[in-house]
């Protein structure tokens, strides 16, 4: 598998720059910020190796899994502080599917 490796040696100093950028306090690694950020990062790299690898149906059972997850923690961050919960999808620029819940999608 060429290419995976490239992936594999970055990847410590790459979730060390994400839990730098999205760190709440100096020894922050657990906040949902930081973990919704690591997720996305896997996220786009899974995406990434999934269209070059059409067949690849374990990675896609991954990827789904942790959509999934990514999902579970924007709605606990949703429901405890609203205002945190649009600066991270600001930042990461993703979709607010959670905070529509109900409501038509029109412009905000």
């Amino acid at each position: 598998m060429k290419g995976c490796g490239k992936i594999l040696k970055s990847s410590a100093s790459v979730k060390k720059e994400i839990v730098d950028q999205y760190k709440k306090h100096d020894n922050d690694t657990g906040s949902p910020e930081v973990q919704i950020a690591l997720l996305n990062s896997r996220i786009v790299r899974l995406t990434e190796h999934l269209r070059h690898n059409q067949k690849d149906h374990h990675s896609r059972y991954g990827l789904f899994k942790l959509v999934g997850k990514q999902r579970s923690l924007m709605r606990y961050l949703y429901s405890k502080d609203v205002q945190r919960y649009r600066q991270i999808i600001d930042q990461l620029s993703l979709r607010d599917t959670i905070g529509r819940r109900g409501t038509a999608y029109s412009d905000k």
